[in-house]
């Protein structure tokens, strides 16, 4: 089995943020057959941006999206998305973004996008001693010291460069300790055109990552057998300042609360050079296999 990385990855990410228009307001669009038995909630997520920003004038960018995940997502059949005018205003225009299969709604998002305009500017410091991109296992390394995880690693395209600080969620029980904090180095391994609704379409994607590993490591935690099994309930973004998704952020998430087999997680993303690019929360259902 032959790993997709790189560009190449990113390109057949591309294709997939490339929705199909069936008219004025209905996008249809496609998932990788990777035998993934769900469609990854990033994707859906970040088609439906796509979907909504098609809709607005390209001059308002979006500036926070709301999304509920409804039903899992089949991977071997088309999603169509449907886009309601919510409102256009002066300043900023709303869309509801709407996602199904099989006749039923699989996802929906709120999405809302403002002129560029100039205010008051300030935002929380970035975590420090935080270790570099570089000097942080790569997700290959972690795949080569657990042999069985490798060909979950390779069968599906890695479009995003994703380096743990601490350690992944999905190793073995026993092997993760508590952690306060998740910290991850993060950038798409590959050229993303310059279109600023790409890149928010593309941070939406990496957004649903690793943002409920926070509620995990808060108990020292993983993913699986011996483990949890979860998904994702809800998701919300803000987008903050200009950034390029192809250029490294650190996604710093924790764990406010965990409680009736649900978890939320807070995430922040922050530039190399300290910006606060955008905010992240979600909710996810964690249940023991069996429960």
């Amino acid at each position: 089995m032959t790993l997709l990385h790189g560009q190449a990855a990113v390109d057949q990410l591309l294709d997939l943020l490339d929705l199909l228009q069936v008219d004025a307001a209905s996008f249809q669009g496609e998932s990788p057959q990777t035998g993934a038995q769900r469609v990854f909630g990033g994707q859906v997520a970040g088609q439906a941006l796509v979907a909504a920003g098609r809709t607005v004038d390209p001059a308002r960018h979006v500036h926070s999206l709301h999304g509920y995940f409804v039903r899992a997502g089949d991977p071997t059949v088309p999603i169509t998305f449907h886009v309601e005018t919510i409102r256009d205003g002066r300043s900023f225009s709303v869309r509801r973004s709407t996602a199904t299969q099989h006749g039923k709604t699989i996802f929906f998002m709120s999405a809302s996008f403002q002129i560029p305009e100039e205010g008051l500017d300030h935002h929380t410091p970035a975590p420090e001693d935080v270790p570099a991109p570089e000097d942080v296992p790569t997700m290959l390394d972690w795949a080569e010291k657990y042999p069985s995880r490798m060909a979950m690693f390779k069968s599906a395209p890695q479009s995003v460069d994703v380096r743990y600080v601490g350690v992944p969620g999905w190793v073995p029980p026993g092997d993760r300790g508590i952690e306060p904090n998740q910290r991850v180095w993060m950038r798409f391994d590959g050229r993303l055109p310059d279109d600023p609704l790409i890149h928010a379409c593309a941070l939406t994607y990496a957004s649903d990552m690793s943002l409920l590993d926070a509620v995990l490591s808060t108990h020292g935690e993983v993913w699986g057998p011996g483990g949890v099994i979860g998904a994702s309930l809800d998701h919300a973004l803000w987008f903050h300042r200009p950034f390029r998704a192809d250029e490294w952020f650190l996604y710093d998430s924790t764990s406010p609360s965990a409680s009736g087999a649900r978890g939320l997680a807070n995430g922040r993303m922050f530039t190399r050079d300290g910006r606060h690019i955008a905010s992240a929360v979600q909710e996810g259902l964690l249940r023991r296999p069996g429960a």
